[in-house]
């Protein structure tokens, strides 16, 4: 009871951590205009954090292997007072990216240090749960702290909401001081062999079959808003409200994957889960149109996308567990190059053709996923029955 209590704890902080990436797009507007630029330059503070999220999270997860893993959490936390404070007392666009760089290191490395906690602290058996429950508070931002941001910033001034990040970054690193136990740090891995962890058959595949399944999942949800308004027959209030109820999914799914992925492992839930989110992109392509139909279906793609996210960084920390905080940071970042490819992607299909393109388009990238998956699974197993038979 008290190792849940410490994991829930973990989530809630992740909440607000997760909030500090995916506020600036509910705010650009307000950013842009604040920083004298136009929107589409206050949105390069998007894929600058990504960037520095991708690539800066694996770097300093290896150069701190060494370092106690809660020592790890308040560090990244104070950085994240940092990032807040130079967000809101230093003016200037060049200042707003330095920010946001300080941001995306330490939110990177708390996400990714929470989950290798939360994993530790539960039992075996439930351990997939337990990293399902950081990615629900992961995905709470997307539901509820990017409203209450954009309500703050029309009420008050943008800035404001970072004098909060930085407070309740404060404050959080006296809970993981006083709550969080003390952790070895994980065996050193030399360099050498991290990079060998890349020639893992296995571990290549775990990577290929993740960034395929996210941009899938990506290139339609960069355009989501714009898509139920060209697609459907939906009112602006509509998509608020499809949006919302799409949230709503997207908790239930990244709960309920990581019980699922417990209960029947590995293989049958991401698979069956992709398998679903095929399903549900196509019925998004061909059938979605009015309202009662769009929002179910649009629950239903949520449900299954998130669903698959316990299972598929599960099986990375299986796959090399005297590395799971690497193999971890190592999911984060390939999450991060998939949305810029996936924003990419999506700008070049909705510029040459229907926004019903990036709907399909994501259903053949989940589609490339399920294949590469249950190939990989079926080698596996193979493998394995052949070893023990002899």
């Amino acid at each position: 009871m008290r190792n849940t209590r410490k994991i829930y704890m973990l989530a809630l902080i992740t909440f607000m951590v997760a909030t500090t990436e995916f506020i600036i797009a509910g705010i650009l507007d307000k950013v842009a205009a604040s920083a004298n630029v136009s929107v589409s330059a206050a949105g390069q503070l998007i894929t600058v954090f990504a960037i520095a999220n991708a690539i800066g999270t694996p770097v300093v997860m290896m150069s701190t292997a060494k370092m106690d893993r809660r020592k790890l959490l308040m560090l990244s936390l104070a950085i994240l007072v940092l990032g807040s404070v130079l967000t809101f007392a230093l003016p200037g666009f060049g200042f707003l990216i330095f920010s946001r760089i300080l941001l995306a290191l330490g939110s990177g490395v708390f996400v990714t240090i929470a989950k290798t906690i939360a994993s530790n602290l539960a039992p075996p058996e439930r351990r997939a749960g337990a990293i399902a429950t950081i990615i629900t508070g992961f995905s709470a931002a997307l539901i509820v702290g990017v409203p209450i941001g954009r309500v703050v910033a029309a009420a008050y001034n943008w800035k404001v909401i970072f004098w909060g990040i930085g407070i309740l970054s404060l404050l959080a690193i006296f809970a993981v001081a006083r709550m969080i136990p003390a952790t070895n740090s994980e065996e050193t891995v030399p360099l050498g062999n991290q990079l060998a962890l890349l020639k893992n058959s296995k571990v290549v595949m775990a990577i290929v079959i993740t960034f395929f399944w996210q941009l899938g999942y990506a290139v339609l949800f960069s355009y989501i808003a714009p898509f139920l308004l060209a697609v459907t027959s939906m009112s602006e209030p509509e998509v608020s409200a499809a949006l919302f109820a799409f949230g709503i999914a997207t908790l239930i799914g990244s709960k309920l994957g990581g019980f699922i992925t417990d209960r029947i492992g590995i293989p049958r839930s991401l698979v069956g889960g992709m398998v679903v989110h095929v399903i549900a992109l196509v019925l998004l392509s061909t059938i979605a149109g009015s309202t009662i139909v769009t929002i179910p279906l649009l629950m239903l793609w949520a449900f299954s996308a998130w669903s698959s996210g316990p299972g598929m960084q599960y099986n990375l920390v299986l796959l090399a567990p005297e590395a799971s905080g690497i193999m971890l940071s190592l999911y984060g970042s390939i999450l991060q190059l998939s949305i810029a490819a996936a924003a990419g992607i999506g700008g070049i299909a909705v510029g040459n053709g229907s926004m019903l393109t990036v709907s399909w388009i994501g259903a053949v990238s989940v589609a490339i996923a399920v294949c590469i998956a249950a190939a990989s699974f079926s080698f596996s197993r193979a493998t394995s029955n052949s070893i023990a038979t002899k």
